[in-house]
């Protein structure tokens, strides 16, 4: 059955390799079912109910990866806009959490409008390589200065906005502890490096006596706090127009780039195995179930090329990842035991691997270097990936306008920079 489902023998694999990939992938992304409940519930989001619908949208989403498009591709809530949905959205502009789950349903649904009619291709293309690449950079830069706050490594001054927190701090001490062994592990190359970090630190606080053990295995937690509690018509306030740009921009670049680096690696972009379509409407329908469920965004995991190293070819290993979620929903007890302090360091961690695309920008170019450096600046510096792509997209027309280069600004650069103007236009901040 499985072979009739997956076509191994098509693609040079077999089930033990499949299951295999399947198990690696899931134990470098299921840090997600730890960091994403500690992220969401400073909205006010039930805690233990954002852990099952994180647990349940990256079910969801792999399995439809596993069958829609036969893709060894995990997926789950996405790191970055789960903190533009808590810390911009809710925080930062005032909307409630409802209103912002509306926002990511509406957004799901624009995001497959944009696939099936074949708009999402026009988009890609209209935007430039190294504005892509600030995007990715800009938003570790953001979850950077959010773990490290979290962590009370940096505190807010009124000399200085910020500055360097108090290091004799039990947490803060645990939270560097976390990111050296994070990183060292994976320098080993050893797998689940993320989760193990995180783990390590949270039995740490307990040994010390800063944390209190909660056990690790009970029913999974009620889904009823956030279940279908999305506000779409909130939603659709004009306030929230830049959010839900933001929001499928994002989705559009980080699922896209994340699916088309995978699927190269598995060598999935040969004529007869390129399903890349099939992917993003995966993953598309994904995000409007997650936003029912009550979480933020879900796209493909970049950390699914390790399941990719591993062997994994086919949709068996996205079906081990989310057979691996369902599981997960039984340790409720212990993701309410890892503390902020213990999840800051993985954060910290991706944040410096998104670092990695400041490579690709032009930095000769003077057009497409000061937008890209004004993205990724913006994003921490305002606590807004809304406003890092505003800052970008407008000083890109800008630049290329003034510059005489009028003809490399694609349409979609001139359409999201137009908004982005009208957007500051009738607000005054966020």
């Amino acid at each position: 059955m499985l072979e009739r489902l997956f076509k191994l023998r098509d693609h040079g694999t077999n089930t033990r390799t499949e299951l295999l990939a399947g198990i690696t992938t899931f134990l470098t992304m299921s840090y997600i079912i730890f960091v994403n409940p500690q992220i969401l519930s400073t909205t006010g989001m039930d805690r233990g109910a954002v852990f099952a619908a994180t647990c349940l949208a990256a079910a969801i989403g792999s399995l439809m990866m596993a069958f829609v498009a036969n893709y060894p591709i995990g997926m789950a809530p996405g790191m970055g806009l789960n903190a533009f949905f808590a810390f911009t959205v809710v925080a930062g502009l005032g909307f409630t959490w409802q209103q912002a789950l509306g926002a990511v349903f509406i957004s799901g649904l624009i995001f497959i409008l944009l696939t099936v009619t074949g708009v999402r291709a026009w988009l890609i293309a209209g935007i430039a390589p190294s504005l892509r690449s600030a995007i990715a950079a800009g938003i570790g830069l953001f979850l950077a200065i959010i773990a490290l706050s979290s962590a009370g490594i940096v505190v807010a001054s009124p000399a200085t906005l910020v500055t360097l927190g108090d290091l004799h701090k039990p947490e803060a001490l645990l939270a560097i502890a976390g990111f050296f062994i994070i990183a060292v592990l994976d320098a080993l190359k050893v797998r689940g490096a993320i989760l193990l970090g995180i783990l390590i630190v949270t039995v740490l606080s307990m040994v010390v006596g800063i944390n209190q053990f909660q056990g690790i295995l009970s029913t999974p937690p009620s889904l009823a706090p956030t279940f279908l509690q999305l506000d779409i018509l909130g939603a659709l306030h004009a306030g929230f127009l830049h959010v839900v740009l933001v929001f499928v921009l994002v989705e559009v670049f980080d699922a896209t780039g994340t699916l088309m680096g995978v699927a190269k690696r598995a060598g999935l972009l040969a004529e007869g195995k390129n399903r890349i379509g099939r992917a993003l409407f995966a993953d598309s329908t994904a995000i409007t179930a997650g936003s029912l469920l009550g979480t933020s965004s879900t796209t493909a995991y970049i950390e699914s090329a390790s399941g990719v190293q591993a062997g994994g070819r086919t949709g068996l290993t996205a079906l081990v990842v989310g057979l691996l979620f369902l599981a997960a929903l039984f340790i409720s007890p212990l993701a309410g035991s890892v503390p902020a302090y213990a999840t800051a360091p993985a954060l910290l961690y991706v944040a410096g691997l998104m670092m990695r695309e400041l490579i690709d920008i032009k930095w000769d170019d003077v057009t497409e270097a000061i937008p890209a450096a004004l993205t990724a600046l913006a994003m921490p510096f305002t606590y807004s990936i809304a406003t890092g792509l505003a800052f970008g997209f407008i000083s890109y027309v800008v630049l290329k306008a003034c510059s005489g280069r009028v003809r490399e600004i694609h349409p979609a650069a001139w359409l999201i920079a137009i908004l982005f103007v009208i957007r500051f236009t009738f607000t005054a901040g966020g």
